[in-house]
Formats: C-alpha cells, sequence, structure tokens
C-alpha cells in the first residue's frame, strides 16, 4: 500500500538561530545520529500550524531534505524513493520530504507532476539551518541559476539564499536522529537499498533497546 509523505511548510518568523550559515556546501555542519530533531514552529500547506516534532506523529520517520523543485536531481531522487515506499512502510517508518520551496511552488509543482507524495515547505529555512545543513548561494551562483531560468527568491518567497545540502535523517518516534547522510555534491544522493539496511538497522537497535 502507498504512503503519502507528509506536506507541511515550516514557518518561523522570530525564531533565532545561533547556528552560523555556511557560505559554502563543502562547510555544513549536519546535526549528527544520537542528537534529538531540533522541533521548530512549521505550517501545514493548507495554513495550519504545528512542529517539526509534531509532524512526526509520533512515528519513525525518514525526513528527506532536496533543493527544490526546480532541481532535477531532487526530483528524480524523490521520484525513486516510491519505489522502497512500500518496504519503508513496513518497516514503521513514514517519509517526509522537505524543501526551502514556498508553498505556492510546492503546488504548483504537486500539480505539474501529478505526484501522490505531500512535502514540507521550509520556505524561511528554520529547519535546514537548525539541522547544520544550510548554506547560501553566492552572488555569481544565483546569477547562473537566473540564465537557467531559476529564481530563488521567488521559488522560496524569501531573499536569504539558503539551500540545503541535499540529506536524510532517519528518526526515530522520539525524534532522536538514528542516521544522517549529507552530501554536498548535489549530484550523488543515497542509494534506496543504502537508506533501507540503515532503516532495518535503526529498526532492530530500536526494537532492541539500544
Amino acid at each position: 500500500m502507498r504512503f503519502a509523505i507528509t506536506v507541511l511548510m515550516l514557518f518561523a518568523p522570530a525564531f533565532v538561530l545561533a547556528a552560523d550559515i555556511a557560505q559554502r556546501a563543502e562547510d555544513v555542519t549536519p546535526l549528527n545520529a544520537g542528537t534529538e530533531l531540533p522541533d521548530v514552529p512549521v505550517r501545514t500547506l493548507d495554513g495550519g500550524e504545528t512542529t517539526s516534532r509534531t509532524a512526526l506523529a509520533g512515528k519513525p520517520a525518514v525526513l528527506v531534505f532536496f533543493r527544490g523543485g526546480w532541481c532535477p536531481y531532487c526530483n528524480r531522487h524523490l521520484s525513486s524513493l516510491r519505489k522502497i515506499e512500500d518496504d519503508l512502510q513496513a518497516l514503521g517508518y513514514h517519509l517526509i520530504a522537505i524543501s526551502p520551496d514556498s508553498p505556492a511552488s510546492l503546488r504548483a509543482g504537486l500539480k505539474e507532476h501529478k505526484a501522490e507524495y505531500t512535502l514540507i515547505s521550509d520556505s524561511s529555512a528554520a529547519f535546514i539551518r537548525a539541522l547544520g545543513i544550510a548554506f547560501e548561494v553566492d552572488a555569481t551562483t544565483r546569477e547562473k541559476y537566473r540564465g537557467y531560468g531559476i529564481d530563488l527568491e521567488k521559488a522560496s518567497g524569501q531573499d536569504h539564499h539558503l539551500l540545503p545540502v541535499p540529506a536524510v535523517y532517519v528518526v526515530n518516534s522520539e525524534g532522536v536522529i538514528q542516521y544522517r547522510y549529507a552530501n554536498p555534491d548535489y549530484k550523488v544522493r543515497l542509494d534506496n537499498q543504502e537508506l533501507l539496511k540503515q532503516v532495518r538497522a535503526a529498526n532492530s537497535a530500536g526494537q532492541s533497546g539500544y
């Protein structure tokens, strides 16, 4: 049975983050396994307020952070994850995808691609900053992107110019990170079989009480 990736929008208008923002993707400092998932304010796509931890609904989850619907590498990765949705669900994990895209951009992407899954909008970049996977896209790169028809400010509705390095977090029902993958090379994504291997290991550890 297919399952939907929960769709939410992160929203933190006055949320103060102490961590510095990396100036390059190579300089991010992601939170590691054993750390509790940050609890930041979020919104559902229809505007309902909740938090990132509440979004877990007390269940284990696989959180996939991607750059945006404008990124072909991200879209291919999300499409490939559909192949293991049933396996993840059988292990008790639900899939949540997070992007800096605004809700409007996400809705447009869902309509265009007729995707069955839902997404979290971290347009404020609060979540990716709290996780230490955010970096600022420099002016030269932004100009190059515009030449490709990619406008980061339009996509997010914000002028922070922040993106996440592509990352995957496996989190248990208590919100503790069990596994973390982050790669500054946006062309390289976590292999599905490796993800399943890590989820199975995390699931076994949880059942053993470790």
